[in-house]
């Protein structure tokens, strides 16, 4: 129960890595808030749910009072939620494309941080997790502007840390390698026997990232045992980084 009286946001908790992320939270203790666009999938995990679109500020602010008027406090925030584009030449992105990657991946960090922050420094505590990606370390061809996305992830991760630091709040990341979740195809282009067996052979240890290895290293993080670890940007990836 090493979460125990603590209260969580998970943002894109409904499903992949955040539900992972969700039943690892509830198994030690906290309370939980999932803000997704898809609140039905969110009640099948037993946590309370409040339906967010993370890049609209009216939102963001919507999830933060539904949380309080629930549990009264904010501990932890996850920034989980994220999209891609698919597998394209960086010229034939388009701008619509460019601008939802951004905006869901990044602009959501802002938000939530514009909200949430303040509670954290009247509390004198709290612990941020920033969902980024491999992608931001180790950048894969045709995901260009999703890898960049996600490397703005771990800098504003690093960023936030050592801002907030003296207030007691703790910022960390978690980068994954691909796993079972609603996006793996997007990464992959196509998904098929072959296109998988390319994509694990570029991964050492042999397999995908699962929902329980994020919610393992997100409870870790999250959790007191951690309390000496701020602007940590971890990899997650059976040594994809390598």
């Amino acid at each position: 129960m090493r979460l125990a009286g603590k209260t969580a946001i998970v943002t894109g908790g409904a499903s992949g890595f955040g539900a992972g992320i969700v039943r690892k939270f509830i198994a030690e203790g906290a309370e939980v808030m999932i803000a997704d666009l898809n609140i039905e999938a969110a009640d099948e995990l037993g946590a309370q749910a409040v339906r967010t679109n993370v890049a609209d500020d009216a939102d963001v602010q919507a999830m933060v009072t539904a949380t309080l008027q629930a549990f009264g406090k904010i501990d932890i925030l996850i920034n989980n939620a994220g999209t891609t584009h698919l597998p394209t030449p960086m010229e034939d992105v388009s701008e619509e494309e460019f601008d939802k990657v951004f905006a869901v991946n990044c602009k959501s960090v802002y938000l939530t941080g514009k909200h949430i922050v303040p509670l954290m420094k009247k509390q004198g505590r709290g612990s941020i997790l920033n969902v980024a990606s491999t992608a931001g370390i180790s950048p894969r061809p045709r995901l260009n502007w999703y890898n960049a996305s996600k490397g703005w992830m771990n800098t504003a991760t690093k960023a936030m840390a050592v801002e907030l630091a003296p207030e007691g709040i703790r910022v960390n990341a978690i980068n994954p390698v691909a796993g079972e979740t609603p996006l793996l195809k997007s990464f992959m282009g196509e998904d098929t026997p072959e296109v998988r067996a390319k994509f694990i052979s570029t991964i050492p240890l042999g397999r995908f990232s699962t929902a329980e290895d994020m919610g393992n290293a997100a409870c870790y993080l999250c959790s007191d045992e951690a309390s000496m670890v701020t602007g940590v940007c971890m990899e997650v990836d059976g040594g994809r980084c390598i």
